[in-house]
């Protein structure tokens, strides 16, 4: 059709009416413009002769990469690598301690799995003990689901006797950017810590990869929340790898929409479990995937399970809309970031047990508590041990990476577990980098009086 409008055409007209802007784009606000920005550096004309370091080169078969120095991007008192949920509270906790904190995160939001792997659910906040059920994800944690709690849409199943609440991504994401501005954190974004600075065995700060290329943060005590423990094993931490199930979650939409009727054409005891979990948006439910088995830190692997697990969603939701005759149901949305469970696992100056955690057995230096899948277990002791590596200095871990047994893997990797632990590592790093001590040597009796000014709950 030789004379059809077009979608281009629209554009023009409405451009030259004076539309154009409001159409094709959304401003940014004024709080947000271009003076808020750092200063644009300029960029001059590029000699290809003339390069900022030399390249890795081919020798023998072999490559090698030239020794190079490192521009220093930041320094600081506390450094979080790694923004998921320990990270996060780390960083918050550290800054609120009066440090001076930044923290550097691959992805351009925090969360980790909690919100880039749609992995919505905060399981482990409540314990029992007795007839009674004990929050036990407090401080941090807890101020964050508080202010979910007064958002629309933001989080369900969350009050008082409520257990394990599920979140909205993008309103938890929300949340923390507001939290960590307001704590004064240093937010370094789209980097990833690639490596360890050392000074003999302590840890002085890790190197970052970005578009800028390499660069190091330096700090006073480091955090390692990378989930992986890619800093203290850069270091040359003592660690033990483990392999676990390796997931993709994804978001069905208009799921409100399917009726009964077209659930039994599915067939199957309970049908509607297909459909998965709810979430705080009425006709959107998240559907776990398990996965198989694998190397959490092998590229092939990874890469191979990502193109596998997003064939099969795709092929499992045109299945169901097939069978149920239901048009309206549809793939919202498969997460960005692929569902690791487990990797690097922390030799810490203790390893808990699964054993301690259910006698539960008493510790001293408890920082954290953890909580029951279910809400219906004794509460168990976190101790400092965890979080403190055997030999390496300067470093604190956080998160699923913490020195556990591998019965408690299930428990610890859990997110009120890493909330609670990153909460204490936070704590910790401040107190170190404050006093110019060792993380071990901490005085405990100093931390735990930290950590409950701040509302984490010790159980003592």
């Amino acid at each position: 059709m030789a004379n059809a409008f077009t979608r281009r055409d629209l554009m023009r007209v409405l451009s030259a009416a004076g539309f154009g802007a409001a159409v094709s784009t959304t401003r940014v606000p004024e709080a947000f413009g271009d003076a808020a920005l750092p200063k644009a550096r300029e960029r001059q004309p590029i000699d290809p002769t003339t390069l900022a370091h030399p390249p890795a080169r081919l020798s023998g078969g072999k490559v090698i990469q030239p020794e190079r120095t490192l521009p220093v991007l930041h320094e600081t008192d506390v450094l979080v690598a790694g923004g998921g949920a320990a990270g996060f509270a780390a960083a918050v906790a550290a800054a609120r301690a009066g440090a001076r904190t930044a923290i550097v995160e691959r992805y351009g939001y925090f969360g980790g799995l909690w919100t880039g792997g749609l992995v919505l659910l905060v399981i482990s906040t409540h314990a029992r003990t007795g007839d009674k059920r004990i929050q036990v994800v407090r401080g941090v944690g807890d101020e964050l689901l508080q202010r979910l709690s007064r958002l629309d849409h933001a989080v369900i199943n969350y009050g008082p006797d409520r257990i394990n609440p599920t979140s909205d991504a993008e309103a938890t994401k929300y949340v923390m950017d507001e939290m960590t501005r307001e704590a004064g954190v240093t937010v370094l974004l789209h980097c990833w810590a690639v490596d360890a600075v050392m000074d003999d065995r302590q840890v002085r700060g890790v190197v970052v990869e970005s578009k800028e290329g390499r660069q190091a943060v330096l700090a006073k005590v480091v955090v390692d929340a990378t989930g992986d423990g890619d800093v203290f094993a850069a270091a040359g931490a003592e660690h033990a790898q483990r392999l676990h199930a390796i997931g993709l979650v994804h978001l069905l939409g208009n799921v409100d929409r399917v009726s009964k009727e077209e659930l039994e054409k599915i067939g199957g005891k309970n049908p509607r479990r297909l459909l998965g979990a709810p979430t705080p948006r009425p006709s959107v439910r998240w559907v776990n995937l398990r996965g198989p088995s694998a190397d959490g830190l092998d590229v092939e692997t990874l890469s191979r399970l990502e193109l596998d697990h997003r064939r099969s969603i795709w092929r499992r939701v045109e299945q169901f809309r097939e069978k149920s005759g239901d048009d309206d149901l549809f793939l919202m949305q498969v997460a960005p970031q692929l569902g690791v469970r487990t990797t690097r696992i922390l030799a810490g100056t203790h390893c808990l047990t699964y054993a301690e955690t259910r006698e539960p057995k008493p510790f001293p230096d408890v920082v954290a508590v953890g909580g029951a899948q279910n809400g219906n277990h004794p509460p168990w002791p976190i101790p400092y041990g965890v979080l403190v590596p055997k030999q390496l200095d300067g470093l604190l871990a956080a998160g699923r990476c913490v020195s556990m047994g591998d019965r408690l893997i299930e428990d610890m990797r859990l997110i009120g577990s890493c909330l609670t632990t990153g909460h204490a590592a936070g704590a910790a790093a401040a107190l170190a980098a404050r006093d110019g001590c060792r993380p071990r040597d901490v005085e405990v009796p100093a931390l735990q009086k930290l950590l409950k000014d701040q509302g984490a709950y010790l159980g003592i």
